[in-house]
């Protein structure tokens, strides 16, 4: 009787979840579950299956034969429950689902290939988001192992050959993308736990890290792994050959950093293989600037500057050429995207070359040019993001959307700046200068005096801001003074 009422509440459930009606589907399934849950607590042998009712005595199925109808339907009602959980947003809830119906489809070997790669590429995703990097490691080395079987083992739904074999190159580019994630995500994640607070490396936490590294990493690992394993030996072999061709610890010197850099950038070329720009416009250039920010993080953990400004240049060559083919009327938000990225890069450019000036004795007249250069290229694309906001009569807006508020105040501030690092040996130029920089400095100031809750998103640029605004004209007027000595 359980076992009937089981798979009535378990079919209610997948019907209602596929017509939408998600909280309904989810008391059936939920019902379902807790009557699986009692029967193997109160019996555990395998009940009759419903369609052995209707069979002859020597027609129906053996032990083992029911034992799989039966666990294949309960990993149904998991797999439902995991979408309802998705639905409902109790994500926490959909990933713990998510990742029992993984394990035991591969258990039971009910399972298609690319479907279940897909899937496991999907929840590393959570795993991600939660810093869990070993689990996410482990979701993805298995994706990749599963999927290499496509079209080479029969499922064992039914044993159908799994459908759509058209799409192999498609999935297959979709798994390198969760891969190109997880190298950047673990980058990124090592550097906000090294950096100071100017945004560089901090030696003396990274010496404390490596050394809390040593202590931890031997039983957190093997705590760890037995609450995420997936497959059976033979599959637990090879996905642990996968793992081991990629970190899931957080990298600490520029070596170990390059090590997950160059993994993921060998998954940016197999990803760009399938999504090219030609008909993939808006997918090939999210991998593109996914291989950017390998760089730039890459570049956090360089010690060398001239080393450091020739990863960034890669970036403004990968660049470049994407934003200059792209019409800003059909790609408006990935161009604006791109002007800020290439404006933040020259930047960063420009202040890596003045600390290189900074140590020489004399600045040469080919370092002045190339500060300058980066200074020029890097307000023509924070001015090109900023005229982007402009109405169709070119009017800039008096009061910016919440989405760009933060970006324009930052090109502002930025733009500000870079004014008053151009190098010029002209003091009537560098009085123009000045007077430039000035002005952006007082927009600033202005619109956060006119709009207070602007405030909370630029407080750092606004405090630098007013000090600009209150120490510029003291300078101004001792050039002009020096000018005017000289008319």
């Amino acid at each position: 009787t359980v076992k009937c009422v089981g798979m009535i509440s378990n079919n209610l459930g997948i019907l209602w979840s596929q017509r939408g009606e998600i909280e309904t589907a989810q008391t059936y399934l939920e019902s379902a579950e807790a009557l699986y849950n009692q029967y193997m607590k109160e019996d555990g042998n395998p009940p009759l299956d419903p369609s052995e009712h209707f069979m002859a005595e020597e027609e129906k199925f053996t032990d083992q034969e029911r034992s799989k109808r039966f666990e294949k339907a309960y990993t149904h009602t998991l797999y439902y429950l995991a979408q309802v959980y998705q639905h409902l947003d109790m994500i926490e809830k959909a990933a713990q689902y998510c990742h029992t119906t993984l394990k035991r489809q591969l258990e039971y070997c009910g399972y298609y290939p690319v479907e279940w790669a897909r899937n496991a590429a999907t929840l590393s995703q959570y795993y991600l988001s939660k810093d869990c990097f070993m689990e996410a490691r482990h979701c993805l080395a298995a994706a990749s192992v599963i999927f290499s079987q496509a079209g080479q083992v029969p499922s064992a739904e039914d044993d159908e050959t799994e459908p759509d074999h058209q799409d192999l190159p498609e999935r297959k580019a979709e798994i390198a993308r969760c891969w190109i994630k997880y190298c950047l995500n673990l980058l990124q994640s090592a550097r906000k736990l090294l950096e100071d607070n100017i945004g560089e490396l901090d030696p003396d936490r990274q010496l404390e890290l490596k050394a809390q590294r040593k202590k931890e990493e031997d039983e957190k690992e093997k705590g760890r792994k037995k609450a995420v394993l997936f497959g059976t030996s033979d599959i637990c072999d090879s996905v642990l050959a996968m793992e081991e061709k990629v970190s899931s610890v957080y990298p600490l010197d520029f070596q170990e950093a390059r090590e997950i850099f160059l993994v993921g950038q060998n998954y940016v070329q197999e990803a760009k293989e399938f999504f090219q720009v030609d008909g993939y416009v808006t997918d090939h250039i999210e991998i593109v600037q996914d291989h950017s920010a390998l760089f730039k993080v890459l570049a956090f953990f360089e010690e060398d500057y001239e080393r450091r400004c020739k990863m960034h240049k890669r970036r403004i060559d990968m660049l470049e050429p994407i934003y200059a083919d792209l019409n800003p009327q059909y790609y408006l938000l990935i161009c604006r995207q791109l002007q800020c990225e290439l404006a933040d890069t020259y930047y960063e450019m420009m202040d890596l070359k003045v600390a290189i000036g900074n140590r020489l004795e004399k600045l040469d007249s080919h370092t002045v040019k190339k500060i300058n250069s980066l200074a020029q290229f890097a307000i023509k694309y924070y001015e090109l993001f900023l005229d982007s906001l402009r109405n169709p009569d070119k009017v800039f807006p008096e009061k910016l959307e919440e989405d760009v508020l933060r970006p324009a105040m930052v090109a502002k501030f930025h733009i500000a700046r870079l004014y008053g690092k151009l190098i010029t040996s002209d003091s009537k130029k560098q009085l123009e200068n000045m007077q430039t920089s000035l002005e952006y400095y007082t927009f600033l100031v202005d619109y956060c005096e006119k709009y207070p809750d602007a405030v909370p998103a630029i407080e750092t640029e606004l405090e630098l801001s007013k000090e600009m605004v209150n120490l510029l004209p003291a300078s101004m007027e001792r050039l002009r003074t020096k000018l005017s000595s000289f008319v």
